[in-house]
């Protein structure tokens, strides 16, 4: 007896959606897919479908999300390279990586993009990556002389250039994706009347860039694999080449060492800012100190002059109840003076009065 089927996770039933709406979308496109087909690929019914997504648009915009967020990545770490031409040669490189290795996913983002999808359409992303070739474009313009605010249109000139190649690429798959790159950067770079006539790769793009050859479809190895018939470089057209690649490793090797000559300046002048700020810091402690130290000192003889006007206060009123006192003792002396003499001056009298009658 066979064991029952495991039923899948919420989480899992969300992916193998996608994945079977993806490969339903790069071949029919949006119109052309139902919710029917999808539901049915996936052996499920429609309320599923509309359970995880609510309906095909919300699947298609999980979908067309994705690849632009893929792409998107793959372009951005090209850029994150030192040197201009490096630059250029990986970020065509990842757009055709992109193309070979998730050719359902591309077929998807240069259709028309549906209004549904609320992520825009194959031009959008273009304008997306040329903004950041852009930012990378105003820097060289600067630091060759040339004018900054044509940055823009050149980035947009590049970007065109690079991904209508890698639409023609996505069906005709020749020549191999490092030799198109090594085309499309030898026109961007050299120009018309500067052409290579056998252009290739820096080793830094061939190095950073290569694919391991086990991690690529079965398709595209068979065609890497097949001999490319071309003819044998003259033993002069080969020196030049060498000497080509010389010159570009002495350009390489001269870009780093300036480059690392500014980072070296730049952290002395951070590292001397920091000392500065340090400094200034430490001069506003001791100034704050300083006058907290005044105020204090300030206070206290505010405090000691208080206490001394206090006690002067409290002196003088001692003084002025010692002075009532002895006004107070003063008249009670006089009164009991002026009542002695009076008792005195009525003693005689009554004395008088009595010598008189005897007589």
């Amino acid at each position: 007896m066979s064991e029952p089927r495991r039923r899948m996770t919420g989480k899992e039933r969300r992916e193998q959606l996608i994945q079977i709406s993806r490969s339903l979308f790069a071949e029919k496109g949006f119109d052309g897919t139902s919710v029917e087909e999808i539901a049915a690929h996936a052996n499920v019914s429609k309320p599923v479908v509309y359970e995880h997504f609510g309906g095909k648009e919300g699947v298609y915009a999980v979908v067309v999300d994705r690849e632009m967020q893929k792409l998107l990545g793959m372009v951005t770490e090209a850029l994150s390279a030192s040197h201009a031409l490096v630059k250029l040669e990986r970020a065509a490189m990842a757009l055709l990586a992109y193309v070979e290795e998730n050719s359902e996913g591309f077929r998807i983002l240069v259709r028309d993009s549906h209004a549904a999808s609320g992520t825009g359409t194959f031009a959008s992303l273009i304008n997306d990556i040329a903004s950041q070739v852009e930012d990378v474009m105003v820097d060289e313009f600067a630091r060759r002389g040339y004018e900054p605010k044509l940055a823009p249109m050149y980035a947009q000139m590049l970007v065109g250039m690079v991904a209508l190649t890698g639409q023609w690429w996505l069906d005709v798959r020749r020549p191999a994706r490092e030799e198109v790159a090594a085309h499309l950067v030898n026109l961007a770079w050299n120009g018309l009347t500067g052409l290579d006539p056998r252009p290739r790769l820096t080793a830094a793009s061939r190095e950073g860039l290569q694919t391991p050859l086990a991690q690529r479809p079965v398709a595209a190895r068979a065609e890497q694999d097949r001999p490319v018939e071309r003819e044998r470089p003259s033993e002069k057209e080969l020196r030049e080449q060498e000497k080509a690649r010389e010159r570009e490793l002495k350009e390489l090797e001269k870009l780093r060492e300036r480059e690392q000559r500014e980072a070296e300046k730049l952290a002395r002048e951070q590292e001397k800012a920091r000392e500065r700020e340090l400094k200034e810091q430490e001069k506003l402690r001791e100034r704050e100190q300083r006058e907290a130290e005044k105020l204090a000192r300030e206070q206290e003889k505010a405090r000691q002059r208080e206490l001394k006007e206090q006690e002067r206060l409290l002196r003088e009123q001692e003084k002025a109840r010692e002075r009532e006192l002895k006004e107070l003792d003063r008249a009670r002396l006089r009164e009991a003076r002026a009542a002695e003499r009076e008792a005195t001056r009525l003693a005689k009298l009554a004395d008088q009065g009595g010598s008189r009658s005897g007589a």
